[in-house]
């Protein structure tokens, strides 16, 4: 079975008259670039360890086919905000799953977007778990819930956010979690 052991989150912005280049750029500020990047969907593994970029980046080999949670968003209109978030809950018992959301967004600021990705996850897990929560509260009366029934330990998030280049230069930003088995 191939369940990842670690994963490490980490992001990043690029900028090129070129989209494709854009892109390429954000992951070279991520650490990532040099690998075959395949999209999972949002399930943080049971029992996975958390490291850092800086440990985890190391780990990886040129070409390697490597799973990821990944945002990604790009624009070329000048000065236009954009955001892409990875957001993570983790259940107190490690034998359970937990989750893993992504959310990229026009306009919102960096703090906004990690926020919600972060809501997305935890509710996601809350409601997995069986917790009783108002969906209509916001977020941080939520978190608080969740904290309370003892059966959520982490929620974070991992946000990149850019202004659109001034001159129209494609802008992309990337935030990912990436597992290393």
């Amino acid at each position: 079975m191939n369940i990842p052991r670690l994963v490490f989150f980490t992001k990043g912005a690029g900028k090129h008259k070129d989209k494709l280049q854009s892109f390429e750029l954000a992951l070279r500020v991520a650490g990532i670039e040099k690998c075959n990047l395949v999209r999972v969907s949002s399930i943080f593994p049971p029992n996975c360890k958390i490291v850092t970029k800086e440990q985890g980046v190391p780990m990886l080999k040129a070409g390697q086919v490597v799973f990821c949670v990944m945002s990604e968003n790009s624009t070329n209109e000048p000065n236009r905000m954009i955001t892409a978030s990875v957001g993570m809950a983790v259940p107190s018992e490690q034998e359970h799953y937990g989750y893993l959301s992504e959310h990229h967004a026009y306009g919102e600021t960096e703090e906004k977007s990690g926020d919600y990705a972060e809501d997305l996850a935890a509710t996601m897990l809350a409601s997995t778990l069986g917790i009783e929560f108002d969906p209509a509260k916001n977020y941080d009366e939520r978190k608080e819930t969740y904290r309370m029934s003892g059966k959520i330990v982490k929620t974070r998030n991992i946000t990149q956010a850019a202004r659109g280049d001034k001159n129209g230069l494609w802008t992309t930003v990337v935030a990912a979690a990436v597992f290393i088995l």
